[in-house]
């Protein structure tokens, strides 16, 4: 209002002004231009201070230009950590100090993770077929007391919404995610039961075939029968994940398992924890041409950490290892049999990291180029992180743990990604298919009362 009138009074001023000069009164006319003058200053004060305490368009641009400013304000979410493996063997608790491991709470809040599927696995070749269920639920178990020691800092989270809703409430957000369909047991049922229990997502195989689907870990075995890629009840499972509303995860899987999902999905799938193989040639690895189907499905790659997955030169180091390597695994595993016990996974994780400490770690950069190479054939909106923290021996160079995340961001900022593509990256990409996928829920199973999910 001030400066409205002020700017009348100018122009009354300035009318006045000319009517006077006419008839020379020179005193007025000085009068009238201290007066002018006054308004003038009157009129700039409120947008100095308006300037003073404003950001400036430049400010803004450089908030969102700062890598860490972005992480922070993303929804950072990783979609596979194999973490509960020392819940339940090495009773280790998430909020306690790392102690060797890459993930905890503390390392998450300092990479600003918001959110975690962790990875329910049972290691086939320590568990029979017809056992695999029982380790399930103890890992689902060991997974979902974390929450109850600790609801002050966690969230079970079963959905996109309760994610951010965890988010606003300053609370971790703990998913699930079941890696290899052994764990059914060729049971439907148990799928069912899984859901129930909180499970978000599954990986169809991990590196073995299971009675259903052939796996890329040895699809080159001629002593392992395989299926040519899904089997009809294999397709069966597709489809209850559909109705169900869990995620279709196809890492691990056989090309002809990927082509055969992509085929039978009415729902966006995830790849959790895969890279490009257009770089790093592991069969674990997706083709191009696998890339631009999932985006065409709308569904979304997370880029694994694991050097063997990321660097070529690291992978045919860690391949030529591999006969030294499993022999050192099969002596381990003859001393556990001959006390009737499975083989942890922490003491097997540990002659893996011996190997691997021989090679050194893997470039940095090259975990960067897979991320810029799923952007660059499958597109921005087609992209995450699947970490595979505590699931691989050593991540690459100057990644420790998750505290480090913030780097991957920096780095790909650097290479001209904008903040709204990161927020994209971080975790935006995952919500929607998330949503997408429960969006396609046919009709949940029944749950009992005050477990309602």
């Amino acid at each position: 209002m001030l400066v409205a009138l002020c700017l009348l009074l100018q122009s009354l001023i300035i009318m006045r002004t000319f009517r006077d000069t006419q008839v020379g009164e020179k005193p007025r006319l000085m009068r009238v231009a201290t007066l002018a003058a006054c308004c003038a200053l009157l009129s700039a004060a409120p947008f100095s201070n308006a300037q003073a305490t404003r950001p400036s368009h430049k400010e803004k641009m450089s908030a969102t230009q700062d890598p860490l400013a972005v992480q922070n304000s993303s929804i950072v979410i990783d979609t596979h950590a194999d973490t509960p493996q020392r819940f339940a063997d090495e009773h280790w608790n998430f909020t306690d100090p790392l102690n060797g491991g890459m993930l905890n709470y503390d390392s998450a809040k300092k990479g600003n993770l918001d959110a975690q599927f962790f990875s329910i696995w049972v290691d086939p070749n320590q568990y029979p077929a017809n056992a695999s269920a029982r380790r399930t639920l103890e890992l689902i178990d060991a997974t979902l007391e974390q929450v109850r020691k600790a609801p002050d800092k966690l969230a079970l989270c079963v959905n996109a919404d309760q994610i951010l809703a965890a988010h606003r409430q300053g609370k971790f957000a703990v998913l699930m995610g079941i890696e290899g369909g052994h764990s059914i047991e060729n049971s439907l049922g148990l799928l069912r039961d899984y859901y129930r229990l909180g499970v978000r997502y599954m990986t169809l195989t991990w590196s073995n075939t299971n009675d259903w689907a052939d796996s890329s870990g040895d699809i080159d075995d001629p002593r392992v029968k395989h299926h040519n890629g899904l089997t009809p009840f294999g397709k069966q499972v597709v489809q209850e994940m559909n109705r169900l509303g869990m995620m279709v995860d196809i890492s691990h899987v056989a090309d002809k398992t990927f082509w055969d999902v992509m085929e039978t999905t009415k729902a966006p799938v995830i790849a959790s924890h895969s890279s490009a193989r257009a770089l790093t040639s592991a069969p674990r690895n997706m083709t191009d041409e696998m890339l631009r189907a999932v985006a065409k499905n709308n569904g979304v790659v997370m880029v694994n950490f694991f050097p063997a997955f990321i660097d070529e030169h690291w992978r045919q180091a860690w391949n030529a290892q591999r006969p030294e390597r499993q022999k050192a695994q099969q002596q381990l595993a003859a001393e556990y049999k001959a006390k009737g016990l499975p083989v942890p996974y922490e003491a097997s994780d540990k002659i893996d990291r011996e190997f691997a400490a021989k090679i050194g770690r893997a470039p940095f950069n090259s975990l960067i180029d897979h991320f810029d190479h799923v952007i660059k054939v499958a597109g921005i909106d087609h992209v995450g992180i699947g970490t595979d923290f505590d699931g691989i021996p050593v991540p690459p160079e100057g990644i420790d743990s998750a505290a480090d995340l913030p780097k991957v961001t920096k780095a790909l900022m650097a290479r001209g990604y904008t903040a709204e593509d990161m927020h994209k990256l971080l975790g935006g990409n995952l919500l929607r298919v998330f949503r997408a996928v429960q969006a396609a829920q046919e009709k949940p199973p029944v749950i009992a009362p005050g477990q309602g999910q």
